[in-house]
């Protein structure tokens, strides 16, 4: 069950100092990196180590920049590192991030933890335990997840869908062993269907550790985020439910940690074209008065030397858009008016090494500013942006917050945001958002109650790697927080759509995807129901992506991006077109490729 009352009070009636009792319960080469590294723990670090010491789950909120990820993370390196033996092979860790941009940096940022606390325990003369970190998304090589099966890593980071795919092939095998899982940003997987097919994927791991080693422990579940309400909805998920032998379900323990705190927000709304009728109307506060400020047609004549000065009196901006499109347009319009390469754009249609190429120059500091949709707009650790801009409002207070957090993402440090509304109406929805952003005030969700066509999807996995007795994966799926209360009914119509009994003959089509037997209440697999899984794996939409890909003078081809359908339709053969800050003449369109070349000038 939820503990409504918060780790503050538990911690204060214990102890009379909190941040020495927290370091005190790591190892004394850990504790020598993190003082070494950093002032103080603070208040989240403080409240969360001694309940996730003890192996705990518990859900985590505080601002952004305060360290819940290295919370997390070092309570788990701590175990591993000075454990009484060297763990038998296989995951122990696994890091759950919604972007791949995010697991990337999550992967740069623990190299200094690791190196540091070994670099201690090499001083001191302590043995420990060589620990391993690997990505698996859908950016990592078949190759490095093959050699994954082989060489385990101790800690694993992944996205949701990789997780599903993991599980639903002879790579779940590495998972046996899973300790602790951190799931990061989960207010973006609660009110969505692929929270729901997240947290169906954990109850399958869970269900997976059981068969090996039956009565042991829970894993650990750790949630984080910045932005999530209510707490006691989001621990329900985030911890799923336990059922005895006799059907009954309670939900697991889930300590809730409440470390918020206002951020503190330096907050402008800018209409640029407001001083070509008042020059002292163009900036304004949530309370201006948008009356005074007409503003025609089109605002982009004036908003680019308007943003390129910005970034110039800056040392690192980032300008957030709601569209990939404008992205690319919005980047090469600053380039354009500067004359020269300040800014780049960052979005999910790029290929992997120009994103991690666009990541890297702007955290050393190479890239004066970056033009991003939400690809950068969770967790990512951006030391040296001091500047955020939003062009049109935020899709939602609690995306705004996690956009102007990137700006001073450090304890203490003023997140500065500038948002510029694209006309009269956006204004309004501009200082609203604002207004509540400075508040701290984000909306409230609620998870899913029985979205059946991801308990089918999930269902045609388990079955396709194991016969299962009905009843008992009906008590399995109804650990998961979303099918707690799943009907007998509903899900046994679900058995009949996947197995072939249809409810007319319009669905005479479909092919049955599972075998129902029900003399024996047995589910057995057909052929090709494992590739079935896979290939229709996870909730997110197929927007019908083309990959753009170089043409080689070898006939060899490397990936530049993607483009949409729609695109693509319009696209003709020797049409110029830009994606990821440069220029690309199209050679030849196929089912599902674009094949380019460099098109400079």
């Amino acid at each position: 069950m939820s503990k409504t009352s918060t780790a503050r009070a538990e911690v204060a009636a214990t102890e009379d100092t909190a941040e020495p009792t927290a370091l005190a319960l790591f190892h004394p080469c850990t504790r020598a990196w993190f003082t070494e590294a950093f002032a103080s723990p603070t208040r989240v670090q403080s409240e969360s180590w001694p309940f996730l010491r003890k192996g705990e789950s518990s859900l985590m909120l505080a601002p952004t920049g305060s360290g819940k990820t290295l919370a997390a993370f070092l309570a788990a390196l701590d175990r591993l590192l000075f454990g009484e033996k060297k763990p038998e092979p296989g995951v122990k860790v696994i890091y759950i991030s919604p972007l791949k941009a995010l697991g990337v940096d999550v992967d740069r940022n623990l190299r200094a933890p690791l190196a540091g606390i070994s670099a201690a325990a090499a001083r001191e003369g302590t043995a420990h335990n060589a620990v391993t970190v690997a990505i698996r998304s859908g950016d990592t090589e078949s190759r490095e997840r093959a050699r994954m099966l082989k060489e385990p890593p101790d800690v694993l980071i992944t996205t949701p869908e990789s997780l599903y795919l993991m599980l639903t092939s002879r790579a779940r095998d590495i998972l046996q062993s899973v300790e602790t899982i951190i799931l990061d940003e989960i207010h973006t997987m609660v009110p969505t269907k692929r929270g729901t097919h997240l947290f169906l994927s954990l109850e399958r791991l869970e269900q997976l550790r059981c068969q090996q080693l039956p009565g042991i422990r829970p894993i650990q579940r750790i949630g984080l985020s910045a932005t999530q309400r209510p707490l006691e909805e989001v621990a329900r998920l985030l911890g799923g439910f336990e059922r005895d032998k006799s059907g009954q379900s309670q939900p697991r323990q889930v300590q809730i940690i409440d470390a918020s705190e206002k951020r503190p927000f330096e907050l402008t709304i800018c209409m640029p074209l407001g001083d070509q009728v008042d020059q002292t109307a163009d900036e304004f506060n949530v309370v201006g008065n948008a009356a005074t400020s007409p503003v025609p047609a089109s605002i982009w004549p004036a908003i680019y030397p308007r943003l390129v000065a910005l970034i110039g009196d800056h040392r690192s901006t980032m300008i957030f858009v709601n569209s990939r499109r404008l992205a690319e347009r919005l980047a090469a319009s600053i380039n354009e008016t500067a004359e020269q390469d300040l800014a780049r754009a960052h979005h999910g249609s790029m290929s992997k090494d120009t994103r991690s190429e666009v990541e890297d120059r702007l955290k050393r500091g190479d890239l004066r500013a970056i033009v991003a949709t939400s690809s950068m707009e969770l967790g990512i650790d951006m030391g040296a942006v001091d500047l955020v801009i939003q062009v049109e409002a935020p899709p939602s207070i609690s995306s705004g917050l996690q956009r102007i957090g990137r700006a001073g993402h450090s304890v203490g440090a003023v997140s500065k945001g500038i948002v510029f509304p694209k006309y009269r109406g956006d204004l309004l929805s501009a200082a609203a958002a604002a207004q509540q952003m400075l508040n701290g005030q984000v909306e409230s969700s609620t998870y899913l109650r029985n979205p059946l066509d991801v308990l089918a999807q999930h269902i045609v996995a388990m079955v396709a790697m194991d016969e299962w007795d009905v009843e008992a994966l009906y008590q399995i799926l109804r650990c998961a927080a979303p099918f707690a209360e799943l009907p007998r009914a509903s899900f046994e119509e679900v058995l009949n759509l996947l197995s072939g009994r249809y409810p007319s003959d319009d669905f005479s089509g479909l092919k049955a995807r599972i075998t129902w037997d029900r003399i024996n209440n047995r589910l057995i697999p057909r052929r090709g129901a494992q590739r079935t899984a896979i290939l229709n794996a996870g909730t997110i939409p197929d927007r019908g992506l083309y990959g753009v890909f170089l043409l080689g003078g070898s006939e060899t081809k490397s990936r530049v991006g993607e483009l949409d359908e729609e695109m693509v339709f319009e696209l003709q053969i020797g049409e110029v077109f830009r994606l990821g800050a440069s220029m690309w003449r199209t050679l030849e369109i196929t089912k599902d490729q674009v094949l380019v070349e460099p098109a400079p000038g």
